[in-house]
């Protein structure tokens, strides 16, 4: 357990060193109790050496790091049987039953008997696989096995859950129900959650704070809105929505009179009906006195508007901005995928 008002994970100037390679540069970070953080960057950034150096399974060459009041790198059983940990490759024994693979995760722990096997129900139940924990855990699909992994991870009832890449190659349904397991286990028992993802929009989704990594350095940290503020270049978003029908007989009439709005400084038309349109706002805190004209000026003309609201900035755009202001934009331009799905 972590001492009172002790953060449960500190990193201070926690550096790992490879050769001549720094794939952890410096590294200050402090989690706070029962928030999820996203530890965002491509493959190769240095997020999962940080976890490995986090969980005490590689040694920092500098720095120090603090996990549950303990240090890592001297106290690293202890860290491990406090610390839920889901790898970005989770592997179980598939000629056995979700539930035989928890019940070994549990012996491993030292429950045995009627308390593991209530822990055993309680974290399929958690996860969804109650109805399923009685299945060869070779017929589970992706995502089920990422769900087991969760449930995994909560065997020990960790105060922590670092997870590696969870959402990774699972299909759009399983991951909407992998962050909301998140979230719900963030209201209903506490825990503290350190994510590590380069899938930008699943990241802004859930987490409560980002920290964005890249060439070993965390180079951004804070919420959507406080990273916004840094690298957004002061640029905030509107959303409005329109009436299909009416959205479609009206573009040409719509788009000038959006665009005619003091402060607006660009607009992105509506892919499809029923879908928003977004205004990019100048300065963000304009984005009332747009709203006001958007339904000021819909009123007036019957434009047939439904919906008006302010928007988080894109963390693809913050992101973009980040790597910019490091140097760093052109590994983000080399990469294989796009910055919003980085490999």
């Amino acid at each position: 357990m972590t001492t009172s008002g002790e953060p449960p994970i500190v990193a201070a100037g926690l550096t790992k060193r490879y050769d001549d390679l720094v794939a952890v540069d410096n590294l200050d970070l402090t989690l706070r109790r029962g928030e999820i953080f996203g530890l965002l960057g491509q493959n190769g950034a240095g997020k999962t050496t940080t976890i490995l150096m986090l969980l005490g399974l590689t040694e920092p060459s500098g720095g120090t790091a603090r996990v549950m009041g303990l240090d890592p790198a001297r106290d690293a059983l202890q860290v491990k049987r406090q610390v839920g940990y889901l790898p970005d490759s989770v592997g179980f024994y598939g000629d056995l039953t979700g539930r035989q693979n928890l019940r070994y995760t549990a012996r491993l722990n030292g429950l045995r008997g009627a308390e593991a096997e209530a822990r055993i129900d309680e974290a399929l139940g958690q996860v969804g696989l109650s109805d399923r924990g009685d299945g060869r855990a070779d017929t589970y699909s992706r995502g089920m096995l990422q769900r087991l992994g969760i449930a995994d991870a909560l065997i020990k009832d960790p105060e922590i859950l670092i997870l590696d890449e969870p959402t990774a190659a699972i299909d759009p349904i399983g991951v909407v129900e992998i962050l909301q397991l998140l979230r719900d286990l963030v209201r209903e028992r506490g825990v503290t959650v350190l994510l590590s993802s380069h899938l930008l929009t699943q990241v802004q989704s859930v987490c409560d704070r980002v920290g964005i990594f890249a060439a070993g350095r965390l180079i951004g940290l804070g919420t959507v809105a406080e990273l916004a503020a840094r690298f957004g270049n002061d640029t905030g978003q509107v959303e409005v929505t329109f009436e299909g029908e009416q959205a479609a007989g009206a573009a040409k009439k719509l788009r000038p009179f959006l665009e005619g709005i003091p402060q607006v400084e660009q607009v992105d038309p509506a892919t499809s009906a029923g879908q928003p349109w977004t205004l990019h706002v100048r300065p963000a805190s304009a984005g009332r006195q747009v709203r006001e004209a958007v339904l000021a000026g819909a009123a007036s003309d019957k434009l047939g508007l439904t919906a008006i609201r302010s928007a988080e900035p894109s963390l693809d755009d913050i992101y973009r901005a980040a790597l910019r202001e490091a140097g760093l934009h052109r590994d983000a331009s080399d990469a294989a995928e796009p910055v919003g799905a980085v490999a």
